[in-house]
């Protein structure tokens, strides 16, 4: 999310126990995680390429086994992380002072919403739109919502996400390699627009922008002018432009009313 300004930026990651990314460049790193397999072993992580090691709570040694179910194990281990995006709270509504703002989860999932009911489009595969809309914003379940106001450039911003994206596809592990890759290549079509169904994302991701900053505004009493203003003529899509007009039309007619004062 992005479009505010504020110095708490870094990244909530204080309850896993992983450590914060200081500016510029340092070498990616997490310490332990609190949660575990089945077996109650805690999940360490290391700065790639090395792989994950489990360590017992007992005997504080490298566990080298395998459980009974070590591919139900890695998607309860990958599942309980991604449990950051249901709590992270979106940084530009926390900047502008909305008590209890939607969170990553919330947002990504009114936009797979938005791609399950846009209906058949020439050329674009609904269903893809939907997978990407679920993971386009999965790693900030390590990094956190990093906004442009934070100061970190655009390069290093997607070097920390395809960082946290790799250690968090390794969780999976080798059972569910195939899952770890297609969220890999989703994440990297989303992130570099390269097909219809990213640009189709990449719009309802501002069209949720400011559908979520028009609700604000009504529920909080707010003027939330820089989303809209930051997301006008970036719309790469018919269906993104049309559901954005349809946005603003109904805020400019909320606005215009608010103007002529009580009758």
């Amino acid at each position: 999310m992005a479009f505010s300004a504020s110095p708490h930026c870094a990244p909530p990651l204080h309850r896993f126990g992983l450590r914060r990314f200081p500016p510029p460049q340092p070498p990616l790193a997490f310490m332990r995680c609190p949660f575990a397999s089945s077996s109650s072993r805690p999940v360490y992580f290391s700065p790639a390429p090395t792989l994950r090691i489990i360590v017992s709570a007992n005997s504080k040694k490298p566990y080298s086994g395998r459980s009974a179910d070590s591919t139900s194990a890695s998607a309860i281990d990958f599942l309980t992380l991604c449990h950051s995006l249901k709590t992270t709270k979106r940084k530009g509504w926390i900047n502008h002072g909305i008590k209890g703002p939607e969170s990553i989860a919330d947002h990504m999932y009114r936009m797979a919403l938005m791609a399950l009911i846009a209906g058949d489009l020439p050329g674009v595969n609904r269903e893809r739109c939907i997978k990407i809309a679920i993971v386009h914003d999965i790693a900030e379940a390590i990094v956190g919502d990093i906004t442009p106001s934070c100061g970190v450039p655009k390069e290093e911003k997607s070097r920390r996400e395809q960082a946290a994206l790799t250690e968090m596809c390794k969780i999976l592990g080798g059972g569910m390699r195939a899952a770890a890759e297609e969220i890999q290549e989703l994440w990297l079509e989303y992130e570099n627009n390269a097909s219809l169904e990213a640009n189709l994302v990449k719009d309802f991701d501002k069209v949720e922008l400011i559908l979520q900053a028009l609700e604000y505004e009504l529920e909080h009493g707010k003027v939330l002018n820089e989303f809209f203003l930051s997301t006008e003529g970036k719309f790469q899509t018919e269906i993104g432009k049309s559901w954005a007009r349809e946005i603003n039309s109904r805020r400019n007619s909320i606005l215009a009313e608010k103007r002529k004062g009580p009758k």
